[in-house]
């Protein structure tokens, strides 16, 4: 059974950094695509950052130049880098991950940017 387990998350200041880790586990095969979600407190789950399956890498508006994301094909391991956090940025940051129309998803881990 496939397991995507997110870890990183927690409380930072406006304009602090964080990095957000999702483990793949239960898989022999290498995802098509991997990425980042969010959901912020009455608002639908979006899109933060994401490898699609053709390599290339997709970020929402919102997070360009602030968010990086990166991957370890060997490991099913996706990072995000996100930097001069916001409180917009306050949300639960879900894994995602795909293959061949198969959709996976983590838990979810909680960032939570507040002074």
């Amino acid at each position: 059974q496939v397991r995507l387990v997110e870890s990183g998350g927690g409380l930072v200041q406006p304009e602090g950094s964080l990095r957000l880790s999702c483990a793949a586990s239960g898989s022999s095969f290498r995802f098509n695509g991997m990425g980042w979600y969010r959901q912020a407190p009455g608002k639908e789950r979006e899109l933060v950052a994401a490898f699609t399956s053709g390599g290339t890498t997709v970020y929402a508006e919102s997070v360009k130049g602030r968010f990086a994301i990166s991957r370890d094909n060997a490991q099913n391991t996706v990072y995000l880098q996100m930097n001069s956090l916001k409180p917009e940025d306050t949300a639960v940051y879900y894994c995602h991950a795909n293959y061949y129309g198969l959709n996976y998803w983590g838990k979810g881990t909680l960032v939570t940017v507040s002074s």
